[in-house]
């Protein structure tokens, strides 16, 4: 049952009262813009110190291998493996951040501190390679990288995330970006292709690595709010601080709002800790800490007809009174079959929603055998706990994970050329019972009887290996390896209700599943001068399937499901970036890929379930830019553009309708891939004068139109969006107060109805074997949210001493 936790006027003097009691304690963390937290290093005698330079941002693929780690948090973080000054410690962080040969983003805070960033998807957007869609809550994204996760119907699938380098995508594969607010973060890090040599099971897509902002660069406290359109608001407070050897940093957030959907309100909180102890010379220690609540109403996916009707879901209060285009789930009375009838009701009527809590907790050490040497152990605990009454049933589970991790950086020579290599063993276990419940009329999402029980295992384990070498001063050759064994345990216990009375029938089914799965890659550096940086690179990933997918069918109900196979991929990417001066970056990246079993998800009668299945054959291919030109004083121009063609190569669908028909897909495009995407800001900022500070852009964001079926017969509409920011910052001259920041922006400046996102629709045929055309897909339910329209958001933020 969802329940609201009212903070309400109180929040603002708690917030306050809670500013005043931190900013007298000692919390920080490492700069990230130099070196990540547990890199700091205290002045040693016989211990070489890194080398700082200031450089400009630079949002291009990794692997300057001839220059040093810079301070820029957008500075590619494979730097630090190629210049002898940098710690062994150093070069174990930038394997997190941008590791040599892969190609990736780093997201600097600059981008986005100047405007109001409620979630992840208002800041991911600036790397090539990424795609976000709506998921099931405010801040619930499905992030892509390449597509990898435009196939799946809820979360984050096919990469891995990291934050501070601590994992947050659980064992079995799933990731929620629920947790994630950007006020938090001074760098994000965007790893993209195959990498499950580095990274493991899941990092079929790439890997996404959030720094937190450091306490010695927030030195103080931090205090701000956002509020704006459809009851938005969000209070969040930053402090952070370098006292001796430790520093450490804290985020606290507080984010409500009425939602633009019907039934869409939320009410999140989000603690977020990093702290690191440099206990002796050669020892550092360091504790992560992140919780998150959330409760939240879901709106009911739509078709694209009703959406076409009534994209926002006006109207929604009951199922005998709704009006067109409202979504509707038919519920027992009984709670458990229809003997006793049933009654069609819409989200507001029925109380569908969320109620979850996110629980991690990290720690890590490491030491130092020498200035050559670091040892590394780091463990996790990662808990997520829900109550989702989506649709005609509830999930209702306890799911606590443990990932343990041990590795051994060592930088050094080989027959007298540079190295660093990387050895490491790691083991992570989740064990969860869970339920699906019934869900019954009377309001608040009331429970009826058991639809099923879940008992689930998954465990991975398994070992890697690398090796960075410096052949000349312009090439450097990367080499690497994982393996990895995968086991997934289940009995999945169906409940079935006959009569009045419901005389209860249960079914067993249970799935003991081992996987055994190897990941080499290769990546070539050639460093042509100071301006050219040509990059190659040939990888493999690997994704097992989760344990839930194996008990789920077509229809929706629970069954055998469990043939499933490792999805695995081999990619090959080329590209270069050209920094021809600081005002000038460029960045572009062609890459190809080959999947085998590829894992894909579709949409089933039932609201809030998917299907999963494997494609046989596919290939991936498309092109990465990324450009960032200040071209006259004061004025930047950012752009970052994906182009994706992914098709099945070999695939047979069979579709049920009284006999099994088959259809061979080969050569149709995979559902839920946008072939173009992009998002483009030109901005000005004054720099000098009375005026100093002041400044605006304007962002374009295009999203092409894309298929939702197998047959390609239906395609959801795209996209194109116009944003307007104006924002203000300067310093303080006062005892107290450090700077003031102020913004306003305008969303959706045209007022477009647009697709935020739209789930993979199954196809369905005639008894005569006919697929249904376009116009009946269309009525087709649970695939669509609707984006949000025009909405007005300003901010405020103050910087204490």
């Amino acid at each position: 049952m969802l329940r609201i936790r009212a903070i309400g006027s109180a929040s603002l003097p708690v917030l306050c009262g809670v500013l005043s009691s931190i900013a007298s304690d000692a919390l920080a963390q490492a700069t990230p813009q130099a070196l990540p937290p547990v890199t700091i290093e205290a002045p040693q005698a016989a211990r070489p110190k890194p080398v700082i330079r200031s450089s400009r941002p630079r949002s291009a693929s990794a692997g300057r291998s001839a220059r040093p780690i810079t301070p820029s948090a957008s500075a590619s973080a494979s730097v630090p493996t190629q210049n002898r000054a940098v710690t062994a410690s150093a070069a174990r962080d930038g394997l997190n951040q941008a590791p040599a040969g892969q190609t990736a983003t780093t997201i600097d805070r600059s981008q986005f501190d100047n405007r109001p960033s409620f979630s992840v998807s208002d800041v991911l957007r600036d790397s090539p390679g990424i795609s976000i869609k709506q998921g099931n809550g405010p801040r619930d994204f499905g992030i892509s990288i390449r597509g990898s996760n435009a196939r799946n119907g809820f979360g984050i699938r096919n990469l891995v995330i990291f934050e501070d380098g601590f994992p947050v995508t659980q064992p079995d594969g799933l990731s929620r970006s629920d947790l994630i607010d950007p006020h938090a973060y001074g760098a994000i890090d965007v790893v993209r292709g195959p990498s499950s040599a580095l990274y493991g099971n899941y990092a079929t897509g790439g890997a996404l690595n959030f720094r937190t902002r450091p306490g010695g660069t927030i030195d103080g406290v931090e205090y701000g709010v956002d509020g704006g359109s459809y009851g938005y608001l969000n209070n969040y407070l930053a402090a952070g601080k370098k006292v001796g050897n430790f520093e450490g940093s804290l985020f606290a957030s507080d984010t409500r709002g009425d939602g633009y959907i019907g039934n869409s309100w939320f009410n999140t909180q989000t603690v977020n800790f990093l702290g690191t102890l440099k206990a002796t010379p050669d020892d550092r220690f360091t504790v992560k800490i992140i919780n998150n609540d959330l409760s939240t109403r879901l709106p009911i996916r739509q078709s694209l007809n009703q959406y076409y009707t009534n994209p926002f879901q006006q109207g929604c209060a009951t199922g005998v009174t709704a009006a067109a285009g409202c979504g509707t789930v038919t519920l027992n009375n009984n709670g458990f079959n229809p003997t006793a009838g049933t009654d069609k009701e819409t989200a507001v009527q029925a109380g569908l929603g969320r109620n979850d809590r996110r629980t991690i907790v990290g720690g890590r050490w490491e030491h130092d055998f020498d200035n050559t040497t670091t040892w590394r152990n780091q463990f996790v605990f990662d808990d997520r706990n829900i109550s989702q009454p989506t649709g005609t049933t509830s999930a209702i589970g306890d799911f606590p994970s443990y990932n343990y991790m041990s590795d051994l950086t060592k930088r050094g020579e080989i027959l007298g050329l540079e190295s660093t290599a990387f050895f490491g063993a790691f083991y992570n276990t989740l064990t969860a019972s869970s339920d699906t419940r019934n869900v019954m009329p009377g309001a608040n999402a009331t429970l009826g009887r058991l639809s099923s029980n879940l008992h689930s295992e998954t465990t991975n384990y398994g070992v890697r290996a690398r090796e960075e070498l410096k052949l000349t001063t312009s090439l450097t050759a990367v080499a690497g390896v994982g393996w990895e064994t995968t086991v997934l345990k289940g009995t999945n216990t169906a409940y079935s209700y006959a009569g009045p009375t419901g005389v209860t029938t249960t079914t067993l089914t249970t799935a003991d599943r081992q996987f055994q799965n190897t990941a080499p890659e290769l990546a070539l550096l050639y460093n042509l001068n100071n301006e050219w940086l040509f990059r190659g690179r040939v990888a493999s990933g690997y994704g097992t399937p989760q344990v839930s997918n194996l008990f789920i069918l077509p229809t929706g109900l629970s069954g055998n499901n469990t043939q499933l196979q490792t999805q695995k991929n081999l990619g090959y990417d080329l590209g270069f970036d050209w920094t021809p001066n600081n005002t000038l970056k460029l960045s572009a990246t062609g890459f190809y890929e080959f999947f085998r079993n590829e894992i894909v998800s579709q949409a089933t009668p039932i609201t809030g379930i998917s299907y999963t299945f494997n494609a046989p054959r596919s290939e991936h291919r498309g092109i990465e830019l990324a450009a960032d030109w200040k071209f006259y004083r004061g004025w930047r121009f950012m752009a970052a553009y994906t182009y994706l063609d992914e098709v099945y190569t070999e695939y047979v669908e069979n579709i049920t309708n009284g006999a099994v028909f088959g259809f061979n897909r080969a050569g149709n495009k995979i559902p839920g891939i946008s072939p173009n995407e992009l998002t483009a800001r030109i901005g000005y900022d004054e720099v000098t004068g009375q005026l100093a500070g002041l400044g605006g852009f304007v962002e374009v964001q295009w999203k092409d139109s894309f298929y939702m079926d197998n047959a390609n017969l239906l395609k959801a509409p795209g996209y194109e969006l116009v944003n307007l920011n104006v924002h203000y910052k300067t310093d303080l001259v006062s005892d107290t107060f450090r700077s003031l920041n102020l913004f306003l922006e305008v969303r959706n400046v045209f007022d477009r109805t647009y697709v935020a996102s739209a789930n993979n629709i199954a196809n369905t045929v005639t008894t005569a074997g006919l697929q249904n055309p376009a116009s009946t897909l269309a009525n087709t339910t649970g695939s669509i949210s609707a984006g949000s329209p025009r909405t007005f958001v300003a901010g405020m933020k103050v910087a204490f001493k």
